[in-house]
C-alpha cells in the first residue's frame, strides 16, 4: 500500500496510508488532508490514483506545488519523490516502506505535537530509484553531446569549453553568468543553444531605465466591450520562457536586477498579490562586459551567489578566428537542428538528482570549499594571504550538482573527484574575493583556484578511520 510521510506543521512525522483513491491537500477544513501551513493554499493540490499510477495535480495554488524541487501542474509520482507544498514536505512511498525516523530507530514512538521543526526533518533518505528510461537517456548522452556540439558548430566556431559549461549548468538546474569582451558571440551562443534544445527563448537588453515590470509583466486595466465592465488583465513579461538571456545585466539598477531573484531561486514570479509559476525548465543566462564599468551597477555578492557558474568567454584561437571571419562575411544557409526537447532536459535534471555520490567525492568537495576560507586553520597559506572572503556552503552544493551533470554528459552514472575539479573554476570563481595584496600582484580568483586544485589533496584512507 502506498504511503506518505509528512515533515512540517502539527502533523510532522506522521505516516499516512493512502487507502483513499482521491485526496485533496490544503489548509481548508474540508480538505482530506488538512495542512497547518500558512503558505499552503486553501485547496492546494490533489493526490489521486489513476489505474496503477499515483498522480499529483496542483489546484492553481498561490505558491505552486514542487516535486523534487521542480514546479509541476500534473505529474506521475515515483517512489521516494519529495512533494513540497508551502513549507511542508511530503515524501511519497509507492511501496509503502517509509524511512523510519530517528525516534523510530531508537524504539520510541514519535509524538507529532513535539517533533522537531520542519527544517530539521527533511525527506526520507531512502535510495532513489532510477527508471529504465533514465538509464537509457544517460547511456545516449555521450552521443547527444556530440550532436549538440556539431549542431552548435554550424553557427559558433570553437568555444567548446564554454558550451560544455553552459550545458553542465543547465542539466544541473542552475543559472550561469557569461563574462567576456564585446563581440565574443555570447548572445548568439545562447540563442543557438535554445534552438538545439527546443527552448522558448527570450532576450532582455538591460539598460539604466529598465523597470522590474519590463521583466515580470504588469496588470493593465481593460474594458469588456460586451458588459462595459472594467477589469485587470495580467500581461506576461519576457521572463515567462524557458531560456532567458539577461544581456548586460550590470547596466540596470539593483531594483530591476532583483526582479530576477525570485524567478531564479523559486521558479516563480509574484506580481501584486498573485504568484505565477514559470514553465519548466527555466534558465537564466546573464552576460557581463568586463570593461566599460563606468555607469554600471555591479551585482551584489548575494545576487552573484545565485548564479551557479561564472563562465569566462575568452578570445578564439588563431585558426578559429580565421574560420569566423571566412564564414561570417558570406551568406550562411546552415541552421542548427533540435537534438533534445524540453521533456528530455527535465528528465536529465531529475536524473542528476538521483545519481548517488560517494563519501569520498563529498569529502573532497567540502575540503576544497573550506580551503577557500582564510579563517580556516587548514586553508593553504596563499589563501590566508590573498583572499578576503571565501566560498559558502552553496558552493559545495553546486560543486556536487555540477559534477553529477558532468558525469551524465559523459554517459556515466558515477561521479569522480575529477568531475569536481572540472566544475571548480566556474563554481568558485565568483565566490572567492581577493584582497589588496592579491590585486597588487595581479592575482585573480582563477589563479588562486588553480593553485588550490594543486594544493588540496583527495581524501585518503586515513580520513575514514
Amino acid at each position: 500500500m502506498a504511503k506518505i510521510t509528512i515533515a512540517g506543521g502539527a502533523k510532522n512525522g506522521e505516516i499516512i496510508d493512502l487507502q483513499n483513491a482521491d485526496l485533496v491537500l490544503g489548509r481548508h477544513s474540508d480538505c482530506d488532508l488538512v495542512l497547518d501551513d500558512t503558505r499552503a493554499s486553501s485547496h492546494h493540490a490533489r493526490l489521486y490514483r489513476d489505474k496503477t499510477e499515483w498522480m499529483l495535480t496542483d489546484l492553481k495554488s498561490t505558491n505552486g506545488t514542487l516535486v523534487n524541487q521542480q514546479p509541476v501542474s500534473t505529474v506521475t509520482l515515483q517512489d521516494n519523490d519529495l512533494i513540497e507544498i508551502g513549507d511542508t514536505q511530503i515524501s511519497f512511498h509507492a511501496d509503502g516502506h517509509a524511512e523510519p525516523s530517528p525516534q523510530d530507530k531508537a524504539g520510541v514512538t514519535p509524538a507529532p505535537a513535539v517533533q522537531a521543526p520542519a527544517a530539521k526533518a527533511p525527506a526520507a533518505k531512502a535510495p532513489v530509484t532510477t527508471t529504465a528510461d533514465d538509464l537509457a537517456l544517460v547511456e545516449q548522452m555521450s552521443k547527444h553531446m556530440d550532436a549538440i556540439r556539431q549542431e552548435t558548430a554550424k553557427v559558433i566556431v570553437g568555444q567548446r569549453e564554454v558550451l560544455d559549461q553552459i550545458l553542465m549548468c543547465m542539466i544541473a538546474g542552475g543559472h550561469a553568468l557569461l563574462v567576456g569582451m564585446p563581440g565574443m558571440a555570447k548572445t548568439l551562443m545562447v540563442s543557438t543553444i535554445a534552438k538545439v534544445l527546443d527552448m522558448d527563448f527570450k532576450r532582455i537588453q538591460f539598460t539604466p531605465d529598465l523597470m522590474p515590470t519590463d521583466i515580470t509583466g504588469t496588470e493593465v486595466l481593460e474594458t469588456n466591450r460586451t458588459t462595459n465592465e472594467k477589469d485587470f488583465r495580467f500581461m506576461r513579461g519576457p521572463i515567462f520562457c524557458n531560456l532567458l538571456l539577461a544581456d548586460e545585466i550590470n547596466r540596470t539598477p539593483p531594483k530591476t536586477q532583483a526582479a530576477l531573484l525570485e524567478a531564479m531561486q523559486e521558479k516563480r514570479v509574484t506580481v501584486g498579490n498573485t504568484t505565477y509559476i514559470l514553465d519548466a525548465p527555466f534558465f537564466v543566462l546573464a552576460t557581463q562586459n568586463p570593461i566599460e564599468q563606468e555607469g554600471t551597477y555591479p551585482l551584489p555578492e548575494a545576487q552573484m551567489d545565485r548564479f551557479m557558474f561564472n563562465i569566462w568567454v575568452d578570445y578564439p584561437l588563431e585558426h578559429e578566428e580565421e574560420v569566423i571571419i571566412r564564414t561570417t562575411t558570406v551568406t550562411q544557409t546552415a541552421q542548427p537542428q533540435k537534438v533534445l526537447d524540453k521533456p528530455q532536459v527535465i528528465q536529465l535534471q531529475q536524473v542528476v538528482r538521483k545519481i548517488p555520490v560517494s563519501e569520498h567525492v563529498i569529502k573532497y568537495a567540502i575540503r576544497l570549499v573550506r580551503a577557500t576560507r582564510p579563517a580556516n586553520e587548514k586553508a593553504p597559506d596563499f589563501i590566508k594571504e590573498y583572499v578576503h572572503i571565501g566560498a559558502g556552503p552553496r558552493a559545495g552544493q553546486f560543486l556536487i550538482l555540477a559534477a553529477k551533470a558532468q558525469a551524465v554528459m559523459g554517459g556515466r552514472i558515477h561521479v569522480s573527484c575529477n568531475d569536481i575539479k572540472i566544475a571548480a573554476i566556474p563554481v568558485l570563481k565568483h565566490r572567492i574575493y581577493t584582497n589588496f595584496a592579491a590585486d597588487s600582484e595581479g592575482l585573480t580568483s582563477m589563479d588562486l583556484i588553480k593553485k588550490l586544485l594543486a594544493a588540496v589533496e583527495e581524501p585518503a584512507e586515513a580520513d575514514y578511520t
